[in-house]
């Protein structure tokens, strides 16, 4: 791995991330004992030396989240219940020092070892960057290095999540007000959309890579998604606060909207073995869109979830992403005014299924 958070961002920043992994290893440190604590990674874009540079008149800053994963020997479902407040409280307190947000993961190497494989992990174990301890809390986890084990249903996690930025891009478009902020909004999730596809693609054909820098490379796909592809990358290594107007920012989410649901609905086809008839089909279809999931958990699930109203059916014994994704598509890729009510409680909902 790079020695770097950045590929290009000054000393002053990359002197000011090392200060903030500082501040956090002292901190978890002061939490967790020494004899339970494990090992502490810096994950995400930071920990594989390409994190976001925002270029600004006061010199370089950061932009992306720093997400942390704690180590910590033991259950995790117990080191949650223990830990997981005095973390959360830790990471509000270094937040406004760090300038962006920083979050914690609460995980251990054996429950690593025994984890299926996910895109989420396969980022993790292939970049990462030791606040405490080394590679040797990864040994056994060499199922996660493998790209072509991620399953389709990752994928499907990937797009539902990204789409859903767009989802909440689209609600703020409509707004009677339209803020700076809600256009930086806006065109944030565009460019986290326009990367996500070809990473879509990328995993459903076994060919995704840890590095945007790689994956932009490898994307041998329609020149569309290339070009878009590439736009989401330039993003993610240098974003910055959008300046377009409603007017631009509406026509260029329409424009990636479509392809999304174009890509969303290929793989979904593809995934499921059911051809659907466009994103009105997709939302009515009755075909179990979660069927990796067994039916007991879903069941707890549904009765630790909240009832709220999507305008589509929640099935009982399947899991409550599935109606989420009914409502996505019934919503994203619906030319009617949005319900800012039903995309309110979308989001609660969301939240706890992303």
């Amino acid at each position: 791995m790079s020695p770097r958070f950045t590929r290009d961002g000054s000393p002053a920043l990359e002197q000011h991330l090392a200060e903030v992994c500082r501040w956090v290893r002292e901190g978890i440190q002061s939490i967790v004992p020494g004899r339970t604590l494990e090992g502490i990674a810096l994950a995400g874009g930071y920990g594989r030396g390409e994190g976001g540079v925002l270029r600004t008149d006061a010199g370089d800053q950061p932009y992306n989240d720093l997400e942390f994963f704690v180590f910590i020997r033991g259950s995790t479902l117990l080191n949650d219940r223990r830990y997981k407040a005095a973390l959360h409280e830790l990471g509000e307190r270094l937040t406004p020092a760090a300038g962006i947000e920083v979050e914690f993961k609460i995980i251990s190497s054996a429950a690593l070892r025994r984890a299926p494989t996910s895109m989420f992990y396969y980022d993790l174990v292939m970049g990462h960057r030791w606040l405490v301890g080394d590679d040797s809390l990864l040994a056994g986890a060499d199922h996660h290095r493998d790209a072509s084990r991620i399953p389709l249903h990752e994928v499907t996690r990937l797009l539902f999540n990204r789409c859903s930025g767009l989802l909440f891009a689209k609600e703020r478009l409509q707004r009677t007000e339209f803020t700076p902020d809600d256009a930086d909004f806006v065109a944030r999730n565009i460019a986290k959309a326009q990367l996500a596809l070809g990473d879509a693609l990328l995993a459903s054909e076994g060919r995704y890579h840890w590095s945007c820098i790689e994956r932009r490379q490898r994307l041998g796909a329609a020149e569309v998604i290339r070009q878009h592809h590439a736009t989401g990358v330039e993003f993610k290594l240098h974003p910055y606060r959008s300046r377009m107007t409603r007017d631009e920012l509406v026509r260029i989410h329409g424009d990636i909207s479509r392809l999304a649901g174009d890509v969303f609905l290929e793989l979904e086809s593809q995934r499921l073995g059911q051809r659907f008839d466009g994103a009105a089909d997709y939302a009515a279809h009755k075909v179990n869109k979660c069927p990796e999931q067994p039916a007991w958990k879903n069941l707890l699930r549904q009765l630790r979830t909240p009832r709220v109203a999507l305008g589509v059916p929640q099935p009982g014994i399947r899991h409550p992403r599935e109606a989420l994704l009914n409502a996505l598509a019934a919503m994203l890729w619906n030319r009617a005014p949005v319900n800012h009510e039903r995309i309110r409680a979308y989001e609660a909902l969301w939240h706890r299924y992303n």
